[in-house]
């Protein structure tokens, strides 16, 4: 397994450094390796690696909703109030399109094309936080906190898409009763997620203060207990619902609002561990992707994940009317909604695990796979360089003297490489 890692580690880090000469997201190079070294291709990563694949893409996961939180303050979220509809309706738009084309398009049942809305609905943290964070140090659109809502509404739209995931998945597998209680029980997932989540912080507040253990030593107990929330989730699916992945999130959230010095310093080293949890997270779910399903999926696979996107965008319309945004404004937030990366690659073989452990037939989770593969392939890069090109044309800079995001918060917590 220790020579598995060090072939992705090294080729990844080249791939991804010659696909950034060129403004290629290097998350792209990370999944063809992964389908390169797979058991479908070459066959050379090591059985125990592949075996523990989901454990590295939860923990990859919860780096970057860790480190989103640590991006999200008060100040910027009033800035962002009336329009935060952004973060259910463009996500709902794009998951009913799916789960209505599904069946047509790809062969698959409304229930198992609702699975496949659930994993392309989310966008990609990888991709627009750093992008973000970018915009916010130019101070473009901050005076409106267009960089902000952006932030905030991607990370709150993961949590939510991720958690509606789980509702359909378990109800798709027989281990929930009814799609009742998964609709009720979302709501309340969501209140214990953010209650739980915000209470977890303020002890560790208190217990850093008290220790003073360095930021790395930090990093690793907020890590230890994220990881620790997501299997409290899986103990306790059967009695009550709980967000964990949102408790994640609000950790970081009121860390920053209570201590926005150690916030930031624990955000630096979230993103030097991104560097290599993002490797992990690539590599192993390209690893998954069976070539002879992918291909069967191509042009089908690609027009339900243009129409999707279409959806979302409408959706995305819909919520900024009758804000101040001008139209040029609401386009890029538009154009800013489509990358797909993070949660595709964290989830998207979540139904083909969980349909073979059921003993159903694996097909679906396959095709659902193949087509989160193919999401991220042609809209990381093509996303990336969309924002990258719409922001300058689209987005005003700050008037001087106009309240901007935390410019400096920005800059010191910065850990994530920009695309393009």
């Amino acid at each position: 397994m220790v020579n598995s890692l060090a072939e992705i580690v090294i080729f990844a880090l080249i791939l991804d450094w010659l696909l950034r000469k060129i403004h290629v997201p290097g998350l792209v190079g990370m999944l063809c390796i992964g389908v390169l070294f797979g058991p479908y291709v070459l066959n050379t990563l090591d059985p125990d690696l592949l075996a523990i694949g989901y454990d590295l893409r939860l923990i990859a996961l919860i780096t970057i909703l860790l480190r989103a939180g640590f991006e999200i303050s008060t100040a910027a979220l009033r800035r962002a109030k009336g329009k935060m509809l952004l973060v259910p309706i463009p996500a709902l738009f794009e998951g009913a399109a799916i789960t209505l084309l599904g069946p047509y398009l790809l062969g698959l049942t409304y229930m198992q094309s609702a699975l496949l809305g659930a994993v392309l609905a989310a966008i990609s943290p990888a991709v627009v936080v750093p992008m973000m964070i970018r915009f916010i140090q130019e101070g473009r659109g901050t005076h409106k906190g267009i960089p902000t809502l952006v932030l905030a509404a991607a990370s709150l739209d993961d949590v939510f898409v991720i958690t509606a995931f789980s509702a359909l998945l378990g109800l798709y597998t027989g281990h929930q009763a009814s799609m009742t209680w998964q609709v009720s029980g979302l709501f309340l997932s969501i209140i214990l997620g953010i209650g739980v989540g915000l209470l977890t912080g303020l002890i560790l507040i208190r217990l850093f203060e008290w220790f003073n253990p360095r930021a790395t030593k930090r990093v690793l107990v907020l890590l230890g207990v994220s990881i620790f929330l997501v299997r409290f989730e899986y103990a306790v699916e059967e009695w009550f619902p709980f967000a964990a992945l949102l408790a994640v999130m609000a950790i970081g959230f009121v860390i920053l609002e209570q201590r926005e010095h150690m916030a930031h310093e624990i955000s630096a080293r979230l993103g030097k561990i991104w560097v290599f949890a993002e490797i992990l997270l690539f590599v192993m779910v390209g690893a998954q992707v069976n070539i002879n399903v992918a291909w069967e999926a191509g042009l089908a696979g690609a027009a339900i994940v243009a129409l999707g996107l279409i959806a979302r965008s409408a959706g995305v319309y819909v919520c900024l009317l009758g804000t101040q945004l001008n139209l040029r404004e609401r386009v890029f937030i538009m154009i800013a909604y489509t990358p797909k990366a993070t949660v595709q690659a964290a989830i998207g073989a979540a139904p083909l695990a969980a349909m073979r452990m059921a003993g159903m037939n694996t097909y679906p989770g396959e095709v659902i796979l193949a087509v989160a593969v193919l999401s991220i392939v042609l809209t990381a890069p093509v996303g990336a360089w969309a924002i990258a090109f719409a922001a300058p044309r689209l987005l005003e800079h700050a008037p001087p003297g106009s309240p901007q995001d935390d410019l400096e918060a920005a800059i010191e917590s910065e850990g994530i490489e920009e695309y393009g």
